[in-house]
């Protein structure tokens, strides 16, 4: 009994061929607002931007569509444990504020820290005040807007003014971060004046707890507001290096302002515990 050979017929697929030294892109769909898909480069090949002397990745040129930055969502982290540590700080104040207070008012003697506090002030105007704390903080907070005015700069891609010196409007990123930094620098030498006349009156660290509590708080702000000022001048100085002010450089000097901006917002929480809290 003879079998009928059957034969079956598959349609050609026609395949993209690439070269052997290509670098084959990938893609991945994003969805925003579930309205429409959009799709995004996660890998291609590196191109050589004007006035580049080596190839940048497109990433670090532009960004990826989608996705976060891991340095923003790192310091984010990082801050997040600084906070933890000033915490601490104000937890370790207020329990021995209130621990030595209650001792003193059992002796029936003047607390500690309505005396150490009355260190703070100063006799201006004919009112007892800490005038001499609020002018450096005040020099501190406009500084957060400068820098803020800095980020809105390298946003626009606008690294260096447009104009003369003073025609401020037209300032880049430099030139607002450059106040910043002098400001912040004036905040760090009124500190220091501050601590050389508490000294010179007897306020040092050993005395009491007060003292201790209050130079372990300042202290490590006014080495966080350093740490800040470090990072402003290796961001000017990759401005200048670089040439081409890329998103990676952008990023650079957000994150620097989420770092100021914490600094700040610290020194306005001690300001009101150490100098107007009685």
């Amino acid at each position: 009994m003879g079998g009928v050979r059957r034969t079956l017929l598959v349609p050609e697929v026609k395949t993209r061929a690439f070269p052997r030294d290509a670098v084959v892109p990938t893609k991945a769909t994003v969805r925003h607002n579930d309205a429409m898909a959009h799709t995004t480069p996660l890998s291609a090949s590196a191109s050589l931007p004007p006035g580049a002397l080596h190839p940048v990745a497109p990433s670090r040129l532009r960004g990826l569509r989608g996705r976060p930055d891991t340095l923003a969502v790192g310091v984010i982290i990082w801050l997040a444990s600084e906070l933890m540590f000033f915490a601490a700080l104000f937890a370790a104040y207020f329990s021995l504020r209130e621990v030595t207070n209650a001792a003193a008012a059992q002796a029936g003697t003047t607390p500690m820290w309505e005396w150490g506090s009355s260190h703070l002030l100063n006799d201006w105007f004919g009112i007892s005040f800490p005038w001499f704390a609020t002018i450096n903080t005040t020099i501190l907070l406009l500084s957060s807007v400068t820098c803020q005015l800095g980020v809105h700069a390298a946003e626009k891609g606008q690294v260096g003014r447009s104009g003369s010196l003073l025609s401020v409007g037209g300032w880049g990123l430099r030139e607002w971060y450059t106040l910043t930094f002098v400001m912040g620098a004036i905040f760090i030498g009124g500190q220091a004046f501050e601590y050389a006349n508490l000294v010179s009156e007897g306020f040092v660290i050993s005395v009491n707890a007060y003292t201790s509590a209050f130079f372990l708080a300042t202290g490590f702000h006014g080495l966080h507001v350093i740490g800040g000022l470090v990072a402003f001048l290796l961001m000017l100085g990759r401005t200048y290096v670089s040439r081409r002010f890329t998103h990676e450089q952008a990023v650079h000097a957000i994150v620097t302002s989420y770092y100021w901006h914490f600094v700040d917002a610290i020194w306005v929480v001690l300001f009101g515990v150490l100098y107007l809290v009685r």
